[in-house]
């Protein structure tokens, strides 16, 4: 066993090994999520005496000094492990895989990742209102870079064994192979290369088949009997849906970034610890709940009553103002938790008051306002994740209801398109960005970025290095780069200043000069990201 390690180690691993491999993560992925999800029902019935599928009718009940106690604590408990274990007090999830799988061969932080699966289990077992996908997705990830660093994976490797990760925990949590596989290759891989596509179908359906393992081949929602009218009669409404959703999408994704900055002001006003952060947001969220429990947990009951037509118009729409704003709170409080869950709950209740109004306005013309409801939950779902193939999947997968896929599929695509211009391209994408990594723009924007200085400058024993003079020269003059910066800061430097070369320096120590190292010529940094730009391509059509 030893010896062939090594010699995958060595060699990599060929298809069928690699197939192998896949499957294992696929299992290991699937017995994760399985385990977190039931983590978070024993938590929640220990806690509030029932877990999430009857949550809210039952959290109205209990006493209100319960329901406003039990987030202050949990948040508490979330903020002491953040701090103690992540050096910025953030939770991982689905945005640092995607960073992980652009920018560090396909793996993310291992110790702040499981210290993020053990404080969003606890946030949504307490009161937190957000979703079980983020920090699943990541938990998988870890599972993913464990292996490839075993194996010593390369980035194309490394990336593959992520994209099994992701898809069989999300596969094992939905109950969704199909859209399992598509979400790792839409959202986090970024393509649909061939060679990718096998081992995470394999590593998909081991996760599926992990949950049907406890859950049988049940969909997580029960729909009524859909309508027999004819979909192109109410095509308009669904467009009219579609942007009605994508604005709904943009206004929720706005309030989680607007509760982060405003989070971050008044931390750094009142120099407030940064574990109390989540335990005053728990606060908030416990006196929210006093009045609305929907808010409460990952919300499939209120989705499922929302589907199933069991909320009236005024009702419907203060659940999703309030939900989104429950949201804000968990997320800019840093609590954890995912965004899939909650864009499902707004989505649906955005579409069951869409389709009340719009069947109560022309009645002799209009089906039942549920398939507005599921229409809704894919289009808002979609425009936060920028994931409009696997969301529209999941959505079917979800309910079982491909009779309305037409329907579905008008409003994702223009909730979507809609949405994707008002923020950049998906929450995900826009999380990256306000940390100043540009995925968004495609690979052009990011690959300078993985390229080290170091392994393209030319040292003073180079053959042809940069004369010693000139190099000090352009030091005196400010134009230099350290050997820790990456080729995207050469090229905006060369860019500037249109040298033919620019120096490399590192630290002396001991607070001592600068030492030259090097430099780095416009030439060779050029053929660089080329060869970058090349490899990407190869990558994403092989």
């Amino acid at each position: 066993m030893a010896g062939a390690l090594a010699v995958i180690r060595r060699r990599g691993p060929s298809q069928i090994q690699f197939w192998f491999i896949a499957l294992t993560i696929g299992i290991a992925a699937g017995f994760a999520a399985l385990l977190f999800r039931n983590g978070i029902s024993v938590l929640q019935t220990l806690v509030y005496g029932s877990d999430d599928v009857r949550l809210a009718s039952v959290a109205g009940t209990l006493p209100w000094w319960w329901v406003l106690v039990v987030p202050v604590l949990g948040g508490l408990a979330v903020g002491l492990i953040l701090d103690r274990f992540t050096p910025d007090g953030r939770v991982r999830a689905v945005a640092d895989v995607i960073e992980g799988a652009a920018l560090q061969e396909g793996r993310v932080e291992r110790r702040e990742g499981l210290a993020s699966a053990a404080a969003s289990l606890i946030t949504l077992s307490t009161g937190g209102s957000s979703g079980r996908e983020g920090p699943v997705v990541h938990l998988a990830a870890v599972i993913s870079t464990w292996v490839a660093n075993r194996l010593n994976a390369s980035g194309i490797t490394g990336r593959d064994l992520l994209g099994c990760a992701v898809a069989a925990a999300v596969s094992a949590s939905f109950n969704a192979p199909i859209a399992g596989a598509i979400f790792a290759l839409e959202v986090v891989l970024r393509h649909f290369a061939i060679h990718s596509f096998a081992p995470i179908a394999i590593a998909s359906v081991a996760g599926t088949v992990i949950n049907r393992l406890q859950f049988g081949g049940v969909t997580e929602f029960a729909l009524p009997p859909a309508s027999g009218l004819a979909f192109y009669v109410e095509l308009p409404a669904f467009l009219l849906l579609g942007l009605t959703c994508g604005l709904v999408a943009a206004v929720l994704m706005r309030a989680v970034i607007l509760a982060e900055d405003l989070g971050n002001a008044i931390q750094a006003a009142t120099r407030l610890p940064r574990y109390l952060r989540p335990a005053i947001a728990g606060a908030i969220l416990g006196l929210t709940a006093i009045w609305f429990p929907h808010v409460i947990g990952v919300g499939y009951e209120t989705t499922s009553a929302a589907l199933t037509g069991q909320i009236g118009l005024k009702a419907a729409i203060v659940f999703a103002a309030v939900k989104v704003f429950a949201v804000a709170v968990t997320m800019g409080g840093r609590m954890g938790g995912g965004m899939f869950s909650p864009s499902l709950v707004v989505g649906a209740l955005t579409g069951l008051a869409f389709g009340l109004i719009a069947t109560g306005l022309m009645p002799d013309v209009s089906g039942a306002e549920t398939v507005y409801a599921l229409a809704g939950m894919g289009a808002v779902a979609a425009a936060v994740l920028g994931a409009p193939i696997s969301t529209t999947l999941i959505v079917f997968e979800l309910t079982g209801d491909w009779q309305t896929g037409l329907a579905v599929m008008t409003a994702v695509s223009l909730s979507t398109a809609l949405a994707s211009r008002l923020v950049d391209h998906s929450f995900f994408l826009t999380q990256l960005e306000r940390r100043g990594i540009h995925l968004a723009a495609g690979p052009q924007a990011y690959l300078g970025e993985t390229i080290r200085l170091g392994s393209i400058l030319r040292p003073p024993d180079h053959p042809r290095p940069a004369p010693e003079d000139a190099c000090r020269a352009l030091i005196e003059e400010g134009v230099v780069l350290g050997a820790g910066q990456t080729l995207e800061a050469a090229l905006r430097l060369f860019e500037r200043t249109g040298a033919e070369f620019i120096p490399v320096t590192q630290p002396a120590g001991s607070g001592g000069e600068a030492v030259l190292v090097g430099a780095v010529f416009q030439t060779d940094a050029l053929k660089a990201y080329a060869r970058a730009l090349a490899d990407a391509a190869a990558e994403e059509h092989s």
